[in-house]
């Protein structure tokens, strides 16, 4: 069974920054093809962003529109864990935040992730 464990996440101000971090438990973080969803009381998950997984060619990235240019995500192989940085954060970024993670498949899509962290909750102040 792959865990997940996600860290970060916290209160901040408008126009502030966070970063969240999700390490598998016992496996290595280059296994697997990873995303960032996101759920907003009373709102449906939503996908914010994906790495493909670990390989010889460069990485690919994919962001929602709504994060484009504000949230990077990335893998550091030597920590073990896939990052979320998250700058100029806004009232509507406030959420629970999740990690998910599969063994390839480079997806938008929650049921394409069998894999994820516990949630962590952002909450962004006006």
């Amino acid at each position: 069974q792959v865990q997940l464990v996600e860290s970060g996440g916290g209160l901040v101000q408008a126009g502030g920054s966070l970063r969240l971090s999700c390490t598998p438990s016992g496996r290595a973080v280059t296994s697997f093809a990873w995303a960032w969803f996101r759920q907003s009381p009373g709102k449906e998950r939503e996908f914010v962003t994906r790495i493909s997984r670990y390989s010889t060619s460069p990485d690919r990235t994919h962001y929602a529109d709504t994060v484009k240019g504000r949230f990077t995500i990335s893998r550091d192989n030597a920590k073990n864990t896939v990052n979320l940085e998250m700058n100029n954060l806004q009232p509507e970024d406030t959420a629970v935040y999740y990690c998910a993670a599969n063994f390839g498949a480079f997806s938008t899509t929650e049921r394409q992730y069998p894999y994820w962290g516990q949630g962590t909750q952002v909450t962004v102040s006006s």
